[in-house]
């Protein structure tokens, strides 16, 4: 185990050396670093499954502004964004070893940590993205032993969930009724609640990596996507779909985690100090998400001809009644654990459900805009899927 571990950590260094032209943003040092202002400087690596512009990244910039105010410079957290240090399961390699103290983890993670699918059930939550942030990052979800526990016992440690959009589809035919989705090959996270949701919406669920998934829809491999809006439009997924729907039927969310060994080793100043800065950035990332989906869902109307669609109160009460079964399967997948946190939710959640009219009033914080018909240019789309590549 520690030969593996010092392996994965030579290779993180490597990959982030490779990843920057700057040499001081990637040098990467256990401990601390000598500063000469200021004597040592503690160093945090944080590793992001999303570019910069992205809500990890949004989320990692003030995380670490924060850090660094409160701790008068001396904790530095450095951030490495999707591609520095190699593919998401590297990441994830990386932060469980130690190589780097701090990393998110979304949907891709349901393979390193099962009882973390929870949040890619469908019809869980509430229509209401801030009080669904809110309840994921109350103390009594966010320290729940069943939580900490499933992150322990893979050597990580959950310091905050981060909604960061609704999960909408794109595909290059109007999706309205599960009968809509018979033989569409829909892009999915390697995550077998994904796979075994979509499978019972009647899709052809395709797993495939996040870099590849613009060559995907361009070349036919696949025929539809599941990302939240500011994805489908940093990436320019949208520029080769011809529809976007909107189901509201999950949010994407990330897990923000820490390497267990290397928090437990923190002291009780630095792990409160940890805790104070994410429990402020609960209101500051969700208004940071909705902004970021709003201007970017603009950019899509503004710059291609795809159409919108909101499915209606009926078409999503379809999907949510084949969704239910999921959640049997996510029992049998994980265990007591799992059934504890989704009872949970399923318990706080109660009347608000997400086809309740409770969350109708702020179903949906990202506005529908007007729709234009001008006709995006599709280069861009590959110059940018090109960058991901290259950095990998």
């Amino acid at each position: 185990m520690n030969w593996r571990n010092s392996c994965i950590g030579v290779a993180a260094l490597a990959l982030a050396a490779c990843g920057s032209e700057n040499k001081e943003d990637t040098e990467v040092s256990a401990g601390v670093e000598e500063q000469t202002s200021t004597g040592q400087v503690e160093i945090w690596r944080f590793g992001l499954e999303e570019i910069e512009g992205s809500v990890q990244h949004e989320y990692g910039t003030r995380f670490s502004e924060l850090i660094s105010q409160r701790t008068d410079g001396a904790v530095e957290v450095r951030l490495f964004p999707y591609g520095q240090l190699g593919g998401l399961t590297d990441i994830y390699d990386q932060v469980q070893s130690g190589a780097i103290e701090l990393a998110f983890g979304s949907g891709f993670l349901g393979g390193t940590v099962p009882e973390s699918q929870l949040f890619s059930l469908n019809f869980v939550l509430t229509e209401d993205e801030k009080r669904n942030a809110e309840l994921l990052n109350d103390p009594e979800f966010r320290k729940h032993d069943a939580l900490v526990g499933a992150f322990n016992e893979r050597d990580l440690h959950p310091l905050a969930i981060v909604p960061e959009g609704w999960q909408v589809w794109t595909a290059n035919k109007e999706i309205r009724t599960p009968q809509d989705f018979d033989g569409v090959a829909i892009r999915t996270m390697d995550n077998r609640l994904l796979r075994e949701t979509y499978s019972a919406y009647g899709a052809d669920p395709t797993t495939m990596e996040y870099g590849e998934v613009f060559s995907g829809l361009q070349l036919g491999q696949i025929d539809a996507n599941i990302q939240p809006v500011f994805a489908h439009e940093e990436m320019d997924f949208y520029q080769v779909q011809d529809y976007m729907i909107f189901a509201n039927q999950a949010q994407f969310i990330a897990t923000f985690m820490a390497n267990q060994d290397w928090y437990e080793g923190l002291s009780d100043e630095r792990k409160q100090l940890i805790d104070d800065v994410v429990t402020e950035m609960v209101p500051h990332i969700h208004e940071v998400q909705t902004r970021l989906n709003s201007e970017r869902l603009n950019t899509i109307t503004e710059n291609s001809d795809i159409q919108i669609i909101e499915l209606t109160e009926e078409e999503r009460a379809a999907f949510r009644e084949r969704s239910l079964p999921v959640r049997d399967t996510f029992v049998e997948m994980v265990g007591d654990r799992g059934q504890t946190l989704m009872q949970y939710l399923l318990d706080k959640v109660g009347d608000q459900g997400s086809n309740s009219a409770a969350g109708e009033s702020e179903a949906s914080e990202v506005p529908m805009p007007v729709q234009e018909a001008p006709t995006g240019e599709q280069s861009g789309a590959v110059e940018v899927e090109q960058e991901v590549r290259d950095a990998a």
